[in-house]
């Protein structure tokens, strides 16, 4: 079973980031010119919170201003769940799964190192079944 520092150095370990007075328009622009889902927010390089399309498309309606003007600190969600260099694969998604969150960042001290999505966390698993497929039909056939 991989960890997530494994998982991250198969996938790249950039960092998109937002610091949290940037405003939501530069924050959804950003999403959608890199073609992801959310970005964490960080203030002085420490994470203190994250900012996705689902916080954009449910809070912005509790606002009374547009996107341009609404900081993003105002729609973050704050107390961001992460997971050490050393969880592993299915440890992070059981984590996922039940705190019903698409990405979780990975924090190595105070660092953050990395970002894994749930589509990182599938893909992964569906790398390993295949091997383990690959395995038992050799053995099989010979």
């Amino acid at each position: 079973m991989k960890t997530a520092r494994q998982l991250l150095q198969g996938k790249g370990q950039e960092i998109l980031s937002i610091g949290p007075n940037a405003t939501v328009h530069d924050a959804m622009k950003t999403m959608a010119d890199r073609n992801i889902g959310a970005l964490l927010v960080l203030d002085q390089g420490k994470l203190s919170g994250i900012i996705s399309e689902r916080d954009f498309a449910r809070r912005l309606f509790t606002q009374d201003k547009t996107p341009k003007e609404i900081k993003v600190y105002e729609l973050m969600t704050k107390g961001v769940v992460y997971v050490p260099p050393e969880m592993t694969a299915d440890q992070c998604m059981a984590l996922m799964t039940d705190k019903r969150v698409r990405h979780l960042p990975v924090v190595d001290g105070e660092k953050v190192i990395g970002v894994l999505s749930i589509g990182d966390l599938v893909k992964d698993t569906i790398s390993e079944q295949r091997f383990i497929i690959e395995q038992l039909e050799h053995y099989i056939h010979s």
